[in-house]
C-alpha cells in the first residue's frame, strides 16, 4: 500500500476526516430536516434562509446565497417560496436588488426554529466533555481556515 505525505498508509475513504465530517453533518442535516418539515413545515434551506435573514437584515438575494453556499437562483426559488407563504418580505433596494426582512409569521416561525436548533446544539454537544466541546469547536475553526484556504487555491488553478 502506498503511503500517504505524513508517513502513514493511504486511507480508505471511511478513514478519511472529510468523509467522516461529510457523513456526520449529513446525518445531522437529515435529522434537522425531519424536525423541521414535521414541527414547522419548512425545509432546511428554507430554515438556513429564515436564520441568515433573521440574523442580518441588510441581506439581499445574493449576499444570502452566498452566505447560505447556494446559487443565486437556487436561493431565489428558496425566497420565493418563503415570500408565497408570508415568512419573508422582499423590498425594493438599489439597481435591481431586493432587500430581505422577515414578516411578523417570519419572525415567529423563527422564534421556534432557533429554539429547536439550539435544543439539538445543546444534545449534541452533551456528548461530549467539556474539554471535547472546547477542543472540537476549535479544530473545527482551524479546519474551516484550511479548507477555505484550499478551495482558494483550487480556484486559483
Amino acid at each position: 500500500m502506498a503511503e500517504r505525505a505524513d508517513g502513514r498508509d493511504l486511507a480508505s475513504i471511511t478513514g478519511l476526516l472529510s468523509y467522516r465530517l461529510s457523513r456526520t453533518s449529513s446525518a445531522m442535516s437529515r435529522s434537522a430536516a425531519l424536525r423541521y418539515r414535521r414541527d414547522y413545515g419548512v425545509s432546511l434551506g428554507e430554515w438556513r434562509a429564515i436564520a441568515l435573514i433573521a440574523s442580518d437584515p441588510t441581506l439581499t438575494l445574493n449576499r444570502l446565497a452566498r452566505r447560505a453556499g447556494l446559487d443565486k437562483a437556487q436561493m431565489s426559488r428558496v425566497v420565493t417560496r418563503l415570500s408565497e407563504r408570508d415568512l419573508v418580505a422582499r423590498t425594493a433596494g438599489s439597481g435591481r436588488t431586493s432587500q430581505l426582512a422577515l414578516t411578523s409569521e417570519g419572525t415567529r416561525v423563527y422564534r421556534g426554529l432557533i429554539a429547536a436548533a439550539n435544543e439539538r446544539d445543546v444534545a449534541f454537544l452533551q456528548a461530549l466533555t467539556p474539554e471535547e466541546s472546547t477542543v472540537l469547536l476549535s479544530a473545527l475553526d482551524k479546519l474551516a481556515d484550511v479548507a477555505f484556504a484550499m478551495e482558494e487555491s483550487e480556484r486559483a488553478r
